[in-house]
C-alpha cells in the first residue's frame, strides 16, 4: 500500500511540476514585440472561466468583412448591436454537449480526457465588462492584429465551398459550431489552442496552458 501511494504521489508532484513549468516558463523565451511606432493598437479579450477559455475580437468594418464567411452560417457578425465576436476551439462532445454544468454526462468527459475531434464555438454580443476579474484585455498592433485573424479563420475546417457549420448546434440564437481542425485532449486543449493563437499574434504565453487560471497567469507575468 505504501509503495502504492509513494507512486501515486509521485504522479501527482510530476503533474503538478509540469503544470507551473508550463505557466513559468515563456514561449517564446524572448520578446519578440514589434517596435512602437505610434500606431494604432486593438484590443483583444481573454475571456475565462473555470475551465475553458474564448478570445473576443472587436467587431468593425475591418473584422466584419474580414469573418463575413460567419455570416453566412447564421452568426449574425454584421448585427449592429453587436461589439465582439468570441471565439473558442474544444472537444467536439463535450462542447456540444454541455452548455451548462447541468447537462455534464460521463461519455463527453471521458472523450475529453481520451482523444476527440474538435470544434470552433463562435459567438457575438454587444458590450463587455472589460474590469470583470474573469477578463484579460491585451493591447495588438495592426500587423499582429492580422496574424490572430489569420491564425483563427485557418484553424476551422474547410467544406469545398466554405466554412464547415455542424447543422442545428449551438447553445442560443446568435452562435453556431463548425468543424475545426486538429485533434483534442487533456494535454492539448482548448487553453493550449487559446494560447497558440496569441502567441501567433506574437503574445508571450506559458510554454503549456492546460488550464485557464496558469494561461491567464502567464499573460499578466509576460505582457
Amino acid at each position: 500500500m505504501m509503495r502504492v501511494l509513494r507512486r501515486l504521489l509521485a504522479v501527482m508532484l510530476i503533474i503538478v511540476g509540469a503544470v507551473a513549468a508550463g505557466a513559468l516558463i515563456p514561449l517564446p523565451l524572448w520578446s519578440q514585440a514589434a517596435e512602437d511606432n505610434g500606431g494604432e493598437t486593438r484590443r483583444i479579450l481573454v475571456l475565462s472561466n473555470p475551465i475553458h477559455t474564448d478570445i473576443a475580437i472587436p467587431l468593425d468594418a475591418d473584422t466584419r468583412a474580414a469573418f463575413a464567411f460567419l455570416e453566412r452560417s447564421g452568426v449574425p457578425v454584421a448585427e449592429a448591436g453587436a461589439r465582439w465576436m468570441i471565439i473558442g476551439w474544444g472537444g467536439r462532445a463535450f462542447y456540444l454537449e454541455t452548455p451548462t454544468w447541468g447537462d455534464l454526462k460521463p461519455m463527453p468527459v471521458f472523450r475529453a480526457l481520451t482523444v476527440d475531434s474538435s470544434v470552433l464555438h463562435v459567438d457575438v454580443t454587444g458590450e463587455l465588462d472589460e474590469g470583470h476579474p474573469a477578463v484579460t484585455a491585451l493591447e495588438l498592433g495592426a500587423e499582429e492584429f492580422e496574424r490572430l485573424q489569420v491564425f483563427i479563420r485557418q484553424s476551422f475546417a474547410q467544406a469545398p465551398d466554405a466554412v464547415a457549420a455542424i447543422p442545428d448546434a449551438g447553445y442560443g440564437p446568435y452562435d453556431r459550431f463548425f468543424e475545426a481542425k486538429g485533434a483534442f485532449n487533456a494535454l492539448i486543449g482548448c487553453n493550449t489552442w487559446t494560447a497558440q493563437a496569441l502567441r501567433a499574434s506574437g503574445v508571450r504565453t506559458g510554454l503549456w496552458n492546460p488550464l485557464p487560471q496558469t494561461l491567464t497567469f502567464s499573460l499578466k507575468l509576460f505582457n
